[in-house]
């Protein structure tokens, strides 16, 4: 009896150790500083956790299928510099646009989550239908859509200045928030992000493209086998996650007040890191919303916790580096076990 209660104790930390490791991360922090438990202070983790949790669960839809995507902070910062530049205030003395009229503000979000879903097009094409893998693919659109952004960005009359001025329309999506009274609030950019994870919930686990990625992760000969068109829905996947960079290059520009050529740099590896830290295994077939979302948090927590009470960046890249480290080395054994 008494090894059947400790194997359910085990089951029960393993099924729920990064929500573990989330909540310990927490009260150190706070035993340093019992100040990083005000609500403000959650509200900001919050707000700069935002757009890395939609990139990040962009990453996942890659990574279930057994993929990977590194082009996704490349798409970022095309569409935040797509979408800053359609949206700057008349009166700014370095328009990228001089005479462009003050479009609707869903316009250019809107042609910046296209851009990012064209890319994710490109990209599940590549893969599909050229069957080159994954890696690769999104390795050579990552540096093609740089130099693509670097291009756009360098035109005439902006010549790779970065862009500024952003209409306050615009921005208060990134900086603003909903008044609860009492002190407290909620930035527009966490119910975005929450209404989006909420979104992917119900592709991941009520939809037949959800069904078929993990089966295509699991093992993508018997998914051939079974009847599922592998190739379109690679490609459809790929689509969504390149919208969902997209949106998430939209939102930084937002939350920032502006944009260069060099936003998103490195967030996928970020993006990648959050997923394997929340449960997302790097052979593929598993992964769920919730651990995507506390991966984000856990690293949210270890970049603005550790900063609030004093501890150098470089120990906190040390820490960052060790919890990846340790996350797939525990995937892998997991995935060795099933074997």
């Amino acid at each position: 009896m008494n090894t059947q209660v400790v194997n359910q104790v085990k089951q029960y930390v393993a099924q729920r150790a990064i929500f573990i490791v989330l909540i310990l991360l927490v009260i150190g922090i706070a035993i340093a500083d019992p100040n990083f438990l005000a609500f403000s202070t959650l509200r900001d983790i919050l707000q700069q956790s935002s757009t890395r949790a939609i990139i990040a669960l962009g990453a996942a839809f890659i990574l279930i299928t057994g993929g990977v995507d590194l082009s996704a902070g490349r798409v970022v910062g095309l569409t935040a510099v797509v979408s800053a530049s359609m949206l700057q205030i008349d009166e700014y003395a370095n328009r990228f646009f001089p005479d462009l009229v003050q479009l609707w503000v869903a316009v250019p979000i809107f042609v910046g989550i296209v851009a990012g879903l064209a890319v994710g097009l490109v990209n599940g094409i590549i893969v599909a239908k050229l069957h080159v893998p994954p890696f690769i693919a999104t390795l050579g659109t990552m540096v093609a859509v740089y130099g693509l952004n670097s291009i756009y960005f360098d035109t005439e009359p902006n010549q790779s200045q970065p862009i500024g001025g952003l209409r306050p329309d615009f921005t208060v999506i990134g900086s603003g928030y909903i008044d609860l009274g009492g002190g407290y609030s909620i930035p527009y950019i966490v119910l975005i992000a929450i209404f989006v994870a909420l979104i992917c919930w119900v592709v991941f686990n009520k939809t037949r493209l959800g069904k078929n990625m993990y089966a295509i992760g699991g093992n993508i000969q018997a998914a051939h086998v079974s009847g599922i068109h592998v190739a379109r829905n690679l490609v459809v996947l790929y689509a969504i996650a390149g919208a969902l960079y997209g949106l998430g290059g939209v939102l930084e520009a937002a939350r920032t007040g502006g944009a260069t050529n060099n936003y998103g740099n490195m967030y996928e590896l970020d993006a990648i890191a959050a997923c394997v830290v929340g449960g997302v295994s790097t052979a593929g077939g598993i992964g769920t919303v919730p651990g995507v979302m506390a991966g984000v948090l856990i690293f949210g927590v270890i970049n603005y916790g550790l900063t609030f009470i004093g501890i150098s960046p470089y120990w906190q890249l040390i820490i960052k580096g060790l919890i990846i480290v340790a996350a797939v080395a525990f995937d892998i054994r997991k995935y060795m076990a099933k074997k």
